[in-house]
């Protein structure tokens, strides 16, 4: 039987797709959901937790979400008397609003984070924070690793000696942490005007937040981007793999949107995946990517979309290396421009010069 080359490109090029998005036997893998995605790209190697119990958790999650090596915050309830709660059974279980605190010790050391903690707290008060009263405000340090307790000691030592009253933070080994209701997580980002205990606006070591207003679409897309970034953008459609810019490309700087220019990608979490795309195993910020279902290609798979400019950059896949959280951000090269190191700062992305250093 003879077959064009046409017609093998055709055959080829689906093959490729289809070992991009994986097989159907992996559907089930593969259907992940939004939250799965986040809590999965903040589990990188080498990050560690803490659990910090402050008064209401809205305050004390939106703080600290906020500084330079915090990677990822869930609130929910712990060290209660069972295995199971919700918020209207706290009375009854004894939990205490707390913070799970996933942070990169290169970044942040856990005597910082401490410190930063006692800063939004009232250390000598009982069962109370802010206008909040009750058990389950009360203040508590959770560790799970018996290593962290010596550090922990040394700096509520070192509190307790410039003060006059003692301290009342209790500290314990996680013996439970049950995940507080949806509307509770990452509230007052939801909610700007909630109530808050905490001041939100002396964050220590901030974070330089990638804001989507800062990256509006501009007129007249179709005469600025080429045919191909058009319809991998616009129209969603997929560029070959191997044959496209930035699959081998390890350069150090960051990806941005093509459309709007708003940061996507650093260098550093790039990695050969081998399937043809660019890989990407993190965005550089959570936010800046969101995720829509596409059931096309008879396949079940997470499609990647730029917040600020809507463009279609790829789809996510759980089947990244574990030690970069097991993520893969198969993207496009079309939808991305990569703005070198040395051309950072002029073209405007000096904020993100550090995160490369």
């Amino acid at each position: 039987m003879r077959v064009s080359i046409q017609g093998l490109f055709t055959i080829w090029l689906l093959v490729a797709l289809i070992g991009c998005g994986n097989t159907m036997e992996e559907k089930e893998r593969v259907s992940m959901s939004v939250q799965e995605i986040h809590k999965s790209g903040s589990q990188v190697e080498g990050s560690r937790v803490i659990y910090l119990a402050g008064g209401c958790f809205w305050g004390v999650e939106a703080y600290f979400d906020r500084i330079q090596g915090i990677l990822d915050t869930e609130v929910g309830y712990a060290n209660g008397n069972s295995k199971s709660t919700s918020y209207y059974e706290l009375k009854e279980t004894d939990h205490a609003e707390t913070v799970m605190i996933n942070y990169d010790p290169e970044q942040i050391p856990l005597s910082d984070i401490l410190n930063y903690y006692f800063r939004i707290i009232d250390p000598v008060a009982v069962n109370r924070q802010g206008n909040d009263t009750g058990r389950q405000y009360r203040t508590g340090i959770y560790y799970t690793d018996p290593a962290d307790l010596g550090i922990i000691q040394d700096q509520l030592q070192l509190l307790q000696e410039s003060l006059d009253q003692t301290i009342a933070i209790e500290v314990q080994e996680l013996e439970n942490f049950i995940l507080a209701e949806d509307y509770h997580q990452d509230y007052l980002e939801k909610n700007p005007g909630g109530y808050c205990h905490v001041d939100l606006s002396d964050i220590p070591n901030p974070k330089y937040i990638i804001k989507k207003e800062d990256y509006p679409i501009p007129d007249q897309i179709h005469e600025k981007l080429t045919p191909l970034q058009y319809s991998v953008t616009q129209k969603g459609a997929t560029e070959s793999p191997f044959l496209n810019e930035y699959d081998a490309h390890f350069e150090r700087g960051i990806y941005v949107d093509i459309v709007t220019g708003e940061p996507l990608f650093l260098s550093t979490d790039k990695y050969d995946a081998g399937c043809g795309w660019p890989s990407f195993s993190k965005p550089i910020q959570e936010d800046v990517i969101e995720y829509r279902s596409d059931k096309s290609l008879g396949m079940e798979r997470i499609e990647a979309v730029s917040r600020a400019g809507n463009s279609h950059l790829g789809h996510v896949f759980d089947d990244g290396p574990r030690e970069l959280g097991g993520l893969r951000y198969c993207i496009n090269s079309a939808s991305l421009r990569f703005i070198p190191f040395a051309q950072m700062e002029e073209q405007g992305y000096g904020e993100l010069m550090d995160r490369l250093r």
